[in-house]
């Protein structure tokens, strides 16, 4: 036998789960975006890099061939992948010995579905290096 103050603790029990359930599913949206917003601007690091990486000079020295990479050179190939691409934004792109090219760039992540739970927007940045050789 069920007593009259209980009746309806059931109800209220139910749209608190339901609830809970609501904003899991929400955050787990908002988060898989994120990842995959983090790896597109991984992505577009790693292809910028490997464009800025053939912005190579061709010298012959002794008589060797030698692949030499400008600041000015990797910036200008990273510049036209990250123009043609996803909306990133090129930071920079430079040579630290002149045979790799490192590019970092950035990126402003916005949750699809906007909850109390999660920030509005994030920053993402990544950075890639890539190097010449010729063999």
């Amino acid at each position: 036998m069920i007593a009259h103050d209980e009746e309806g603790s059931v109800l209220l029990l139910t749209i608190g789960y339901a609830l809970l359930a609501l904003v899991l599913v929400l955050v787990s949206v908002d988060a898989t975006s994120l990842y995959l917003a983090q790896k597109r601007t991984q992505s577009a690091a790693d292809a910028a890099a490997l464009a800025g990486a053939d912005g190579f000079t061709l010298e012959v020295v002794d008589g060797e061939p030698r692949a030499e990479l400008t600041d000015a050179g990797v910036r200008e190939q990273a510049a036209a992948i990250v123009a043609a691409g996803q909306d990133v934004n090129l930071v920079s792109a430079t040579t630290p010995d002149g045979v790799s090219a490192r590019v970092v760039v950035t990126s402003l992540w916005r949750p699809p579905i906007s909850t109390l739970f999660v920030p509005d927007g994030v920053p993402l940045d990544a950075t890639a290096t890539s190097r010449t050789a010729l063999d």
